[in-house]
């Protein structure tokens, strides 16, 4: 290995995520970033094509959230939360239950989006239990969802997803369905609900596009479908919003375009712009008063150490800032209509079976990768970052990409595909 004396040094010591490190490429040493480049230590840059794992949505050290972390870091860093408040937290509370649909309005901070998820599902369980109606510990999931890494989280992902299939009979069983896209898919989740719903707290689902298990799109009326049978059959609804939230499928959240409004929301990722680690988990007033008793059991019993940190706090006020202030909206769509025009020549491509564009999200799956090392880095010979997974080459790139950035990103992913290794 080459590189500056940090990474040789720090490589014997560290453990890296997703990657089985006999194999797996060494990381490139990055020492700074700006805009949508990332810099390396050798002098050389990278357009940087999924905005760190579709976070950066306003690109890298923006001045205004740059100015926000701060000023706060020069007031009060971080504060625990347990038995004292703080402003910058509190005021993006408000923020955020203005911004959602209907009554969204009860926020619980967390530092990462598994977390965010777990705390929906103990929220939905203990829903119940506070009513009085035991029994009700299961979730519906869905095949090819994606919820995160953690114990509780991996149980409601896909079951034959490659991650976390090794650790079956250790995690709690839920129910896992396909998605009801269709007359068929949509009987038979009415009917495991109506079998089923005794033991069921909640559906849970990542809202138009299941990303980590394949960048997999479905329409507002999946959507509207879930609605309709939560209710039917008396069960929650929990949408994963930490991918598509804040603006990723062309609407701020992508519970809008379905017109529905969940019982509860997870949001993570872009909250932050990709500046520090945040996560909500965002619950309805009808959830929120399960909780209220003169019975301290009732009481949601959580509190990560680090929740409504202060300083991550405000560097989410300061993205929520620019969205209010920026034609994010329009951003979003230029980036869609060069998406579709530019990677569309991919589908004449050898292995390529489709191509797909979801607001700022762009696809080309393939029938296989045979060696994913080799495709990246022809990926960084082009000068850009992509991280393909699975068998996908996808696009999150920030919202304020240049054309000629977005093009040469384009670009990159019909020459290396042109030639599969």
């Amino acid at each position: 290995m080459h590189g500056p004396q940090w990474l040789e040094r720090g490589m014997k010591h560290v453990w890296l995520p997703y990657a089985q490190m006999q194999t797996a490429l060494p990381p490139l040493p990055a020492v700074s970033t700006q805009g949508r480049t990332i810099t390396l230590a050798d002098g050389s840059e990278l357009i940087d094509g999924i905005a760190s794992w579709w976070t950066a949505c306003h690109g890298y050290n923006h001045p205004h959230i740059r100015a926000a972390v701060s000023d706060q870091l020069g007031r009060m860093p971080h504060v625990m939360f347990g038995g004292l408040a703080n402003a910058p937290a509190l005021t993006l509370a408000s923020r955020l239950a203005a911004m959602l649909p209907g009554d969204l309005e009860r926020v619980f901070f967390t530092d990462s989006g598994s977390v965010a998820v777990e705390v929906a599902m103990k929220m939905a369980i203990q829903y119940w239990l506070n009513r009085g109606r035991t029994g009700r510990t299961k979730l519906v999931a869905f095949r090819g969802g994606y919820h995160g890494d953690t114990m509780a989280t991996m149980a409601v992902c896909d079951p034959e997803e490659g991650m976390h299939s090794l650790y079956q009979g250790a995690l709690p069983e839920h129910f896992i369905a396909d998605l009801p896209v269709d007359a068929s898919s949509t009987r038979a989740l009415d009917a495991l609900l109506a079998q089923s719903g005794d033991s069921i707290a909640a559906i849970i689902v990542e809202p138009l596009v299941q990303g980590a298990g394949g960048m997999l799109f479905h329409s507002p009326d999946v959507l509207r479908t879930l609605r309709t049978l939560a209710d039917r059959h008396g069960v929650l609804l929990i949408l994963d919003e930490i991918f598509t939230g804040f603006g990723r499928t062309g609407s701020m959240f992508a519970c809008e375009q379905a017109g529905i409004v969940p019982d509860i929301i997870t949001l993570s990722k872009a909250l932050t712009a990709g500046t520090m680690a945040l996560a909500a988990t965002v619950a309805r007033t009808h959830v929120f008063d399960a909780f209220l008793s003169d019975n301290p059991m009732h009481a949601l019993m959580h509190g990560p150490t680090f929740m409504a940190n202060a300083m991550a706090c405000a560097c989410a006020n300061a993205s929520l800032d620019l969205f209010e202030r920026e034609d994010w909206q329009e951003r979003v769509a230029r980036i869609a209509r060069q998406m579709r025009t530019e990677l569309e020549p991919c589908r004449s491509l050898p292995h390529v079976v489709d191509v797909r564009v979801m607001g700022a999200i762009g696809v080309v799956e393939l029938d296989r990768i045979r060696d994913m090392n080799a495709l990246k880095t022809a990926l960084i010979g082009q000068g850009v970052w992509v991280r393909p997974f699975r068998h996908v080459v996808y696009l999150t790139p920030a919202f304020n990409i240049t054309a000629s950035e977005l093009g040469k990103l384009t670009a990159a992913i019909r020459t290396v595909l042109a030639h599969p290794v």
